[in-house]
Formats: structure tokens, C-alpha cells, sequence
């Protein structure tokens, strides 16, 4: 079904696309979605056995739980795709709203502090992460911003102050958790749609160095941030203490050669590498495909970057997305400073499932 367009003045709102759903969906990018929510559904069932078992009785509890996160990830995203596109974009302030007010419960007596930092807000049954949600409402900020300011995005004090500025925010109230990784996540949402809406250059120069020099300050002053630099760095130098998680995920990634030691066979999942079934499932995936198995998960990734890129600035959002699961499975790969970013397609942590799409 094509719906026709309507004239608009100069000056209002003018989507890239048609405001209502076209009723057609992409179905290669539905079935590259699919093909890789399996393997990673196959792998924390294999990851999570043994610790689940160990903390809840239930070899598989985690499993189990992230097949009802994608079942109801998978009934609201096919709600969301008959949502109008003019619709979500009259609710990208309140959801903005509503975001910031996570962040700031975050830092309340309500947030949950987990390893040193306090990044939960833990209800009576479940968990949140606002994190998740932060990042879906400043990428459809972003996109909505990008597509109907067009003649201003070259501009500095109405183009570039405006988001960087609720970037900035965003990323301010997660380094008060602190999650150093999740602010870095939200600036390269920023850099990466400003690259495609059209930001100048310069504009972009002067943020990169802003950004380096910061990052690296905060790097500086948290000692803790300065080992997992230096962890990263030499992690065999402190095998056993800084570098132990790194260490034991290149342990794994060795193992598995070409093919892999075969589903279920990962011996470093057996409480040597920590978080197997979360941050470091992608150090499984290597010990149990092999890098032929990492290898089809990345063209996995890569394709439905590709097959995304061709949807404007909310599909530019997606695709950012999709280029970001992908290196941050190369990042868990190496585990760089042990800080592993969601993806919702293999991780067992689940939030990230709810990161959906509108075509």
C-alpha cells in the first residue's frame, strides 16, 4: 500500500519518508534478525549452564529468560512497526523526559550498585537499565533532528549546541554512575549522525579532540581506569589480577582454532572466564565455533548494517546500532578493559532486546 504525500509549508515538519507504514516489511533484514537472536538464544543456552545451575538451581534459567524477553521484544516490535512515524516523534520529548528521569533514579537510594557502580534500578521482580533506553531516545532525537533541520545542521549555535548539549547530559548522569562505556557509547550515537546529517566538518574535529582530551582525563584520574588501560595494553603482565578477564577470554578464543571444540564444549565457561554467559559470551562463541563461527556471526552483523543503511536518518540510527553490536563483539572478543556493551542478539543480560526497530 503507498500513501500519497502531503504538502507541507517550508517551514513545518518534513519527514524523509511517508508519516504513515507502507504495510510492506524487509523481510531479509527480519530474516537476519532472526537467524542471529537463534545463535545467540543457542549460546546463552550453552554459556549460562553451568552458572546458572550454580546461583539459581536451573541450568537454565538464563535461557529461559531470554526467550521471553525476545518473545515480548518480538509482539512490541511488530506493534511498533504499524505505529506512524509522525507519531513517534511527537513522543520523542516526553520519552526524552522520561529517560532523564531514569538516569537521575539511578543515582536515588532506588538504584541498585552492582560491582562499584550504580547503573540498576531494581524493581520488586525485575531489573532495569536505563542505559538501553537512553539509547534509543537520543538516536530518535538525533534522527527527527537531523531530518527536519536540515538548513541548520551546518550552523553552530542552533545545529551543534542543541544535541550535544542533551548528549552531554545523558552522558554526565551515566559517568556519575559511573559507566565511563556507556557514555562513550552515546558519543559515538552523536558523531555518527552528525557524520551522516551533515555537520561540518570542523565542527566535528573540534568534538573529536574535546572528546579524546576528556576521555583521556577521566582515564587519568580513576586509577581503576588507568589498569584496565594498562591492562589492555599487556594484559599477560598481571595474568592474575587486572589483566585475569582479558587473559582467560584470549584462553578461550586460542582454544577453539577454526571450527571450534563443538557446542557445549567451551572448558573456560567452567567459572574461569568471568560473566561467560554476558559480557564475555562472544570469548564462548570463539572457543566453541571457532572463527568460522565468529566469522558468520560478523557477516551476519555486517549485512544487516548494510541492509539498514538504505532507510534515512531514523534508519541511519539503526544502522549505527547494528555497526556497534558489531564492533562490540570484536571489543568482547578482546575484551578490552572487561567492559562488554549490550547485544541484545547474543547476550543473556536481555534489556538490550527491547533496542527494536521501526521500518
Amino acid at each position: 500500500m503507498t500513501m500519497a504525500r502531503r504538502r507541507v509549508p517550508s517551514s513545518g515538519f518534513r519527514p524523509t519518508q511517508e508519516s504513515a507504514p507502507v504495510g510492506q516489511y524487509d523481510w531479509g533484514l527480519i530474516a537476519l534478525f532472526l537467524m542471529l537472536l537463534c545463535i545467540g538464544l543457542l549460546m546463552v543456552l550453552s554459556a549460562s549452564g553451568v552458572v546458572a545451575e550454580r546461583i539459581n538451581g536451573d541450568k537454565y534459567f538464563f535461557f529461559k529468560r531470554q526467550l521471553i524477553y525476545a518473545v515480548i521484544g518480538g509482539v512490541v516490535m511488530w506493534v511498533l512497526a504499524a505505529v506512524p512515524r509522525h507519531i513517534l516523534y511527537k513522543l520523542q520529548y516526553p520519552f526524552l523526559l522520561f529517560v532523564l528521569m531514569l538516569l537521575f533514579v539511578t543515582l536515588s537510594p532506588l538504584g541498585a550498585r552492582v560491582n562499584g557502580a550504580q547503573r540498576w534500578i531494581s524493581v520488586k521482580f525485575f531489573s532495569i537499565q536505563p542505559l538501553e533506553f537512553a539509547k534509543i531516545a537520543l538516536a530518535l532525537y538525533l534522527a527527527y533532528f537531523m531530518s527536519t533541520k536540515q538548513e541548520l545542521v551546518k550552523t553552530f549555535s542552533k545545529g551543534i549546541i542543541p544535541p550535544f548539549a542533551m548528549t552531554a547530559l545523558f552522558c554526565f548522569l551515566l559517568l556519575a554512575q559511573p559507566d565511563f562505556g556507556g557514555a562513550v557509547v552515546l558519543s559515538l550515537i552523536l558523531f555518527f549522525m552528525c557524520l551522516i546529517g551533515g555537520t561540518r566538518f570542523i565542527y566535528l574535529f573540534m568534538a573529536i579532540g574535546v572528546g579524546l582530551a576528556g576521555a583521556l582525563a577521566l582515564i587519568i584520574f580513576e586509577p581503576y581506569r588507568a589498569r584496565r588501560l594498562v591492562a589492555f595494553l599487556d594484559p599477560f603482565a598481571d595474568a592474575q589480577n587486572a589483566g585475569y578477564q582479558l587473559v582467560q577470554s584470549l584462553y578461550a578464543l586460542g582454544s577453539g582454532g577454526f571450527f571450534g571444540v563443538g557446542m557445549g564444549g567451551s572448558s573456560q565457561k567452567m567459572f574461569y572466564l568471568p560473566e561467560a554467559h554476558n559480557d564475555f559470551i562472544m570469548a564462548v562463541v570463539g572457543e566453541e565455533l571457532g572463527f568460522f563461527g565468529m566469522t558468520l556471526i560478523m557477516v551476519l552483523f555486517a549485512m544487516l548494517f548494510m541492509l539498514q543503511d538504505h532507510h534515512g536518518a531514523v534508519g541511519s540510527a539503526r544502522s549505527f546500532f547494528g555497526f556497534r553490536r558489531d564492533a562490540g563483539a570484536g571489543h568482547r572478543c578482546y575484551a578490552q578493559s572487561g567492559r562488554g556493551y549490550g547485544n541484545g542478539a547474543a547476550q543473556g543480560g536481555g534489556y538490550a532486546v527491547f533496542e527494536l526497530r521501526r521500518q
